[in-house]
């Protein structure tokens, strides 16, 4: 376990800067990226607010899985990550993939129908959200895949320490 201690302390530094970039993200640049709308109409407004409240939902989806994360190196670094303890915080890191990607895909489907059609015909913005939800796929897929290794590895060490 000391090799770890090498990789869990720089890990965690840059846990606690991802986590401070998300927080300064929410407070100053989220709202100041967000379109200022010539046309204050009602629609505009909603839509403007709508576009806030998703991307701020999705940063907090971000920030529970470094939460998660930092609490896992703590039963790394304690040897506990085999336990059940373990389980709940990777389901934790689990539900805010599967939460942000919902959104994501919610935000694509938005844009498909809304941004594109009246607004621009450019299509870099659902082909980065296309590329986006690929990609959260994967790492949700990849996450239920680690999630049954470690729920194995818990049974099989649990085993292993009845027979010792």
């Amino acid at each position: 376990m000391t090799h770890l201690r090498h990789v869990v302390l720089p890990l965690r530094i840059l846990l606690v800067i991802v986590f401070g970039g998300l927080v300064a993200a929410q407070i100053w640049a989220l709202p100041g990226l967000l379109p200022d709308l010539a046309e204050p109409t009602l629609e505009r407004s909603v839509m403007r607010w709508t576009m806030l409240a998703v991307s701020v939902l999705g940063v907090v989806c971000v920030q529970v899985v470094v939460v998660c994360t930092w609490k896992l190196l703590t039963m790394v670094t304690d040897d506990r990550i085999f336990s059940a303890s373990a389980l709940r915080w990777v389901n934790a890191i689990v539900w805010a993939v599967a939460v942000g990607w919902l959104m994501l895909l919610g935000t694509f489907v938005c844009s498909y129908y809304f941004i594109v059609d009246e607004v621009s015909d450019d299509p870099v913005l659902p082909a980065l959200l296309l590329l986006l939800l690929l990609i959260g796929a994967v790492l949700g897929l990849l996450l239920v895949v680690m999630r049954a290794l470690l729920r194995q590895a818990t049974t099989l060490r649990a085993d292993m320490e009845a027979v010792i």
